[in-house]
């Protein structure tokens, strides 16, 4: 790492997006520390791994939040990160229902823990908290930051709860929070559980893809390039007390994502998906209304939709032995 130069701290680097963050970071010549309580993954999941030049500006360090808040605290006094972009989370929606205390520790407590320690702290400049548009629940309309939560889940009670504690510890302490939430977030180097990656790889694979509530949901898709963007231009610029939606201004059906991927990959439409029954409280809609980002920090998003899945369909067919040989299902760790 070199001196003089601004210093970031990725919690949850293992993450799509943290890795992604990292990797936009580091060929912007930033000091970044990465943390994760698992190992580093793979490297056609870690997309910093091809810049082989900018590792030397990289540490990694192997840190359970839940388990041992104290030994990041240290590290963040021993290397004094201006910025602290924080994605760590349990983040799967359905699966909250099943053990919702692991969602509550995980999103609550350990973060409020972590936050109250990093108050202490005299030379953070911003804390970035990536949080999710789940905290709004379903609505029909466009939703502005201001919109009043009303989450449907144990994953978005969990985050919206820590969401209300930070904004009061900003109220209270001038904490420096900022939030982001954005939108179903895509790209190479995606986990497979998520529905891009893995219905690239089933029409790869000429596997069935399940197909849940027939796909009526209406979604946003943003390329993981414009929210990394996003992300650096909020930690750099953004008021502290502040919340950004980033989002495209495009909406699209989950059934209609799945047709263009059919499509661009040569299938039947019919012959590739399994009609499922709807997962437990998954959200009709979210339309994220990202005007204020576009005026206050004059951002835009460039990649388009169907230049994304083309860039993602590459990173399949570019890994395909190895993404066939990976985990393609949702693990849950405690």
């Amino acid at each position: 790492m070199k001196k003089n130069k601004k210093t970031f701290l990725v919690i949850g680097s293992n993450s799509f997006s943290g890795s992604a963050f990292i990797y936009h970071l580091l060929k912007r010549k930033y000091n970044v520390i990465g943390v994760s309580r698992s190992k580093e993954l793979l490297p056609i999941f870690l997309r910093y791994k091809n810049l082989k030049n900018e590792q030397r500006l990289f540490k990694f360090f192997q840190i359970d939040l839940n388990k041992n808040c104290k030994k990041l605290i240290n590290l963040i006094k021993k290397y004094k990160p201006s910025y602290i972009i924080n994605l760590a989370a349990q983040s799967m929606v359905a699966e909250s229902w099943d053990h919702p205390e692991h969602w509550y520790q995980t999103n609550v407590f350990a973060q409020i823990q972590l936050c109250e320690e990093i108050n202490k702290l005299n030379f953070i400049k911003k804390y970035v908290h990536v949080t999710t548009p789940e905290v709004y629940g379903s609505s029909k309309n466009k939703i502005k930051e201001n919109f009043n939560f009303n989450p449907s889940t144990p994953y978005a009670v969990s985050r919206a709860c820590c969401d209300l504690h930070l904004r009061n510890m900003w109220k209270l302490y001038n904490f420096p929070v900022v939030f982001t939430r954005a939108a179903n977030v895509y790209g190479p180097c995606q986990q497979l559980y998520r529905i891009i990656p893995r219905a690239l790889l089933y029409a790869r694979k000429n596997k069935q893809l399940m197909l849940h509530g027939g796909g009526k949901s209406i979604r946003s898709f943003i390329h993981i390039d414009d929210v990394a963007e996003a992300t650096i231009s909020i930690a750099l610029e953004a008021k502290i007390g502040k919340t950004y939606h980033i989002s495209t201004n495009n909406f699209i059906s989950i059934k209609e994502l799945t047709k263009k991927i059919s499509f661009l990959t040569n299938k039947n439409f019919s012959d590739f998906v399994n009609v499922a029954s709807e997962r437990s409280g998954k959200d009709h809609a979210y339309l994220l209304d990202s005007s204020s980002l576009r005026k206050e920090l004059n951002w835009r998003d460039k990649v388009s939709l169907d230049f994304g899945l083309k860039q993602t369909l590459e990173w399949v067919d570019s890994n395909l032995s190895k993404l066939s040989k990976s985990n393609q299902f949702y693990v849950h760790k405690k």
